[in-house]
C-alpha cells in the first residue's frame, strides 16, 4: 500500500495518531506535515520530534507550502521550502493549490526547481483535479482529485502511477483507482484531521 497522508494535526494534540503513523512507515508513500498552514514563523518542537521519527523510520516528510493557484510571489514559497528543510528535515515538499490550466506551467517549472534546488527528493503538485498533462514532469506525483466519496465514487478518472487521489468523506470499504491514495473518514472543514482506515486508532 502507498498511502500519501496530509494529516493537519498538532502532535501534542494527538500523540496516539501520530504514533500510529510512524508505526505505519511500510505503507506510507509519504506525510504531509503541516505545522502552520506552511512550515510557520518559527520551528515547532512537537513536530521537529515528529519529523525526526518518521524520517527514523524511512518515511518521507512532506513540508506543506500554498501556492496559492500561483498568486504567491516566489519568494514566499522558496522562504517555506527552506524553512520546512532547515527546521523539520523535510526531504519532500507538497505544493498545495496548484491550478491545472497550462498557462501555470511555467511559473511551476520554477518552483519545482527550486524545491529540487532546497533538498526535496520528492515533489508533489496538488492539483485536486486532473491537469494539463504538461505538469508531470515537474513532479514525482500529480493530486489529482481531492474531494469527497460522494463525488470520487461517480467519477471515471484517468489513473496514472504518477497520479494520486487524497477522498475524504470515505467508508471503510472505499476503494480508490490510483497507486498511491489516501481516504479518511473525515468530513467538513476540517476532514484532513483524521486518518486513514488502515491507521485508525481505537
Amino acid at each position: 500500500m502507498n498511502l500519501l497522508v496530509p494529516y493537519y494535526e498538532h502532535p501534542a494534540a494527538r500523540p496516539a495518531e501520530w504514533d500510529a503513523l510512524v508505526a505505519a512507515a511500510p505503507l506510507l508513500y509519504g506525510v504531509v506535515l503541516n505545522p502552520a498552514s506552511g512550515a510557520g514563523r518559527a520551528p515547532d518542537p512537537a513536530f521537529v520530534t515528529v519529523a525526526d521519527r518518521l524520517r527514523a523510520a524511512g518515511v518521507c516528510v512532506l513540508g506543506y507550502t500554498d501556492t496559492d493557484y500561483g498568486r504567491r510571489p516566489h519568494a514566499d514559497v522558496l522562504t517555506d521550502l527552506v524553512r520546512h528543510r532547515d527546521w523539520y528535515g523535510a526531504d519532500g515538499a507538497f505544493l498545495d493549490q496548484v491550478p491545472t490550466e497550462p498557462g501555470a506551467v511555467e511559473h511551476y517549472r520554477r518552483l519545482g526547481v527550486a524545491a529540487r534546488a532546497a533538498g526535496a527528493a520528492t515533489v508533489v503538485l496538488n492539483h485536486g483535479a486532473h491537469p494539463d498533462p504538461a505538469y508531470a514532469e515537474l513532479a514525482d506525483l500529480l493530486v489529482t482529485f481531492e474531494g469527497p466519496w460522494d463525488t470520487y465514487r461517480d467519477l471515471d478518472l484517468p489513473v496514472a502511477d504518477h497520479y494520486c487521489h487524497l477522498v475524504y468523506g470515505a467508508p471503510a470499504s472505499a476503494r480508490l483507482s490510483t497507486r498511491v491514495k489516501c481516504a479518511v473518514p473525515g468530513t467538513g472543514a476540517h476532514p484532513w484531521g483524521t486518518l486513514p482506515y488502515p491507521l485508525e486508532c481505537p
